[in-house]
């Protein structure tokens, strides 16, 4: 997928259709249940494809936790972090042609739909995509498994980044809560519709992921509960709950580290009266010379 371009016109036409300044959560989210097209059980890959008029294409992976305190956060990224990260991206020479996909992430075996994945797009089709996610209603506030997002992204994607110029994309989960140190065989069946013959711890899984994938987390609140530092050491983001409308700064500044750009290049191209927020959330990750040293 990925064919079309992202425009503010259309942005603005969705926005005003949809009533979305004034929408509660329900109003956006209306699905009663998953739909099977956003099911993996249901589907073989997503691909992010290259294409005349993305001739250079940068998968981008964005999982959210969507359950128990941090359904609010689905929102947040409809209302406005959205528009926002896709005008970003467009905007700037650090990321070529980049193509979206949006994931919701809950518990393997606690949550009735653990995984959810929209395409990889390129225009408003990943905004219509993304409202069509169920949001969970259980779920709690324990451990989740953004884990499955790392299964999915070695196992179920299918880049022409990677492909072809051995580039890999990027991979963000986004939650207030642990991971499970493992990944049952069981959580892998009921989501994958897949067989595997053990457990997966999470390490094994990010080891695997980020073959294909530089792989973040954004801690959201909860420090003192994130043990995800284990499994992804130095790419652990911390952001306060007051600041998560600043997450397209926050993706896009992680991502020129990624890319090279050192540290205070990256900071000194935000304002004056958010870089303190952009430097706290990248604090903790591993930068040596100014640079972010890779997993």
């Amino acid at each position: 997928m990925g064919y079309g371009s992202y425009r503010a016109s259309d942005w603005t036409k969705l926005k005003t259709s949809r009533k979305l300044d004034t929408a509660t959560t329900n109003e956006i989210f209306k699905s009663e249940k998953a739909k099977d097209k956003y099911l993996p059980k249901y589907f073989d890959k997503r691909e992010a494809r290259d294409s005349e008029e993305h001739p250079e294409s940068t998968p981008i992976m964005i999982g959210v936790d969507v359950t128990g305190s941090m359904g609010y956060l689905s929102t947040q990224i409809i209302k406005e972090s959205l528009n926002e990260l896709m005008m970003k991206l467009y905007s700037t020479d650090y990321i070529t042609d980049p193509q979206l996909l949006f994931a919701a992430i809950g518990d393997a075996t606690a949550d009735v739909y653990p995984l959810q994945v929209t395409q990889f797009e390129t225009d408003i089709r990943i905004a219509e995509q993304l409202m069509e996610l169920y949001l969970e209603q259980g779920g709690g506030d324990g451990p989740e498994d953004y884990d499955l997002l790392w299964y999915f992204a070695d196992k179920c994607t299918d880049t022409d980044s990677f492909n072809k110029r051995h580039k890999k994309g990027f991979c963000f989960t986004i939650g207030d809560a642990s991971n499970h140190t493992k990944l049952t065989k069981e959580g892998i069946k009921r989501t994958f519709g897949t067989d595997v013959k053990r457990d997966l711890t999470a390490k094994e899984l990010a080891k695997n992921a980020s073959q294909k994938y530089e792989l973040f987390h954004i801690m959201i609140d909860n420090f003192a509960y994130d043990n995800i530092k284990s499994f992804i050491p130095g790419r652990v983001i911390y952001v306060n709950k007051q600041d998560i409308k600043y997450l397209p700064e926050i993706i896009i500044s992680v991502i020129q580290l990624t890319k090279g750009t050192d540290k205070n290049t990256v900071l000194e191209q935000w304002d004056a009266t958010i870089r303190p927020i952009i430097k706290n959330a990248i604090d903790k990750l591993t930068i040596a010379k100014g640079k972010l040293i890779h997993l």
